[in-house]
């Protein structure tokens, strides 16, 4: 069995092992180990389709589908012929070949199959890794587009073809397929807001355009245009999620929605990438690791670990985790900005210790995990440099506001809480950063970006 490639992108030939004597011959139609490890797309086939051709000249096709498909013959030959419909330099590339049950021809999404048949009675088969929808439109091409020119064995006047195959446009009329898209979810958060600006080609929504605790709206949701899929919406409101309704809340959002994001992101074949916290550590450690167990303290905690847990059992999953988000909205940094404006001295904790994250670095690393194709699974992504307390954060926006630090007054956590009703926070925000870093990425310092940020919201 070996793998060859042709004019057109993405479209493979496969030489397969027949193993013939007096009884007649047995092959292996998909063998996953062994053509994977060849090179074919472990394209995940969910539907195993045979057309029979009673006659010689039985002519099928062009058909533009937007699934992968694997093509063969049981008995007899055809003429297979491919015209690639995928926006790109491909476009409008034909190849052609001769199949019988020795070969097999992977056809990517978007390039149109068709085949004609050489001998009665032929059986032809093909693997597909998407069902059938009625709600889309299934392009086709003439089978005697002048354009492409087909060079069929039997002319197409001569040959046994469909009605609805005779009238099918030209070339020159058929749309040609995008590739699948980018989704970002939360794009009104600050992560959200990032990602946008990284993947501007990306469509965007919020939970205004798509509840994913909403059964119906999921249903309804066109999924399979996308083949990858940003998780930026959370629960943030960490005290309130100890309340009766926001406990509701925090599960629906932090656990239900990633869970159903999965079992998606499987149905599809789409890459998760989805974004979590360091709050599902208790904070006892001085520096987390990726497979320390969770060991979430509060509602939004556990929520949220629940959440990593639903991800990933995503085949092809990302959970990058990160710590005192500051983006493109409100956060810790433009408070104390805000607050040494005004002339106010604060009192802010000390013993609470982590990085910032700045959310263009987020988005950074998370473009490098997908351009690299690093490892499936869990990353930690926070700025670089000493770990500090939020009384630090607050002392260098101070001073870089032209405020004096000593004006930032510290406290423990218990100081602080006195007469509220707060959450648990972990008291060690900081990760390990060793596993992104080993993919070749390192996150700027946070103090850095914290000079740019303010510079920024400045000017």
């Amino acid at each position: 069995m070996h793998l060859e490639t042709t004019p057109i992108p993405g479209l493979l030939v496969l030489r397969l092992d027949l193993h013939e004597d007096d009884r007649g011959w047995f092959r292996e139609n998909w063998q996953r180990e062994k053509m994977v490890g060849l090179g074919l797309p472990d394209f995940e086939p969910v539907q195993h389709n045979l057309a029979f051709n009673a006659e010689r000249g039985t002519t099928r096709g062009v058909h533009i589908e937007p699934w992968d498909k694997l093509v063969s013959v049981v008995t007899g030959r055809v003429f297979g012929a491919w015209v690639d419909f995928r926006e790109g330099d491909g476009y409008g590339r034909t190849f052609h070949l001769e199949i019988d049950p020795s070969t097999a021809v992977f056809v990517p999404r978007g390039v149109g199959n068709s085949y004609q048949t050489l001998d009665d009675d032929v059986a032809y088969t093909y693997l597909i890794n998407d069902h059938f929808d009625q709600s889309y439109v299934y392009p086709a091409l003439r089978l005697d587009d002048p354009t492409v020119a087909i060079p069929w064995p039997i002319p197409i006047e001569e040959s046994i073809v469909s009605v609805k195959d005779r009238t099918t446009p030209l070339f020159a009329d058929v749309v040609s397929l995008p590739p699948r898209k980018t989704l970002v979810i939360g794009c009104h958060g600050q992560l959200g807001r990032a990602l946008v600006a990284a993947f501007p080609d990306a469509d965007a929504v919020d939970i205004d355009e798509l509840d994913l605790t909403d059964p119906a709206a999921v249903e309804a949701w066109r999924w399979h245009d996308y083949d990858l899929v940003l998780n930026a919406a959370a629960y943030t409101a960490v005290d309130a999620a100890e309340t009766e309704e926001g406990r509701r809340a925090a599960w629906a959002a932090n656990a239900a929605a990633p869970a159903t994001l999965a079992r998606i992101a499987d149905r599809h074949r789409q890459t998760l990438v989805h974004f979590s916290s360091e709050y599902v550590f208790d904070g006892t450690r001085d520096d987390h690791t990726e497979d320390e167990p969770l060991s979430p303290l509060g509602v939004y905690a556990q929520s949220k670990a629940a959440g990593d847990v639903a991800v990933g059992t995503a085949k092809r999953h990302y959970v990058v985790r990160t710590s005192w988000l500051v983006g493109d909205g409100g956060n810790f940094v433009r408070t104390m900005q805000r607050l040494a404006a005004e002339g106010v001295s604060p009192r802010v904790v000390d013993d609470q210790v982590g990085r910032l994250t700045f959310a263009d670095d987020l988005t950074r690393a998370t473009r490098h995990l997908l351009d690299t194709g690093a490892a499936y699974g869990t990353y930690h992504c926070t700025g670089s440099g000493p770990a500090t307390t939020w009384a630090d954060v607050a002392r260098r926006v101070f001073e870089l506001s032209g405020r004096d630090p000593a004006d930032v007054t510290p406290v423990s956590s218990e100081e602080y809480a006195a007469g509220q009703d707060l959450a648990p926070r972990p008291r060690s925000s900081t990760m390990s950063l060793a596993k992104l870093e080993a993919t070749g990425f390192t996150p700027r310092p946070a103090w850095d970006s914290l000079s740019d940020y303010l510079a920024a919201q400045r000017s």
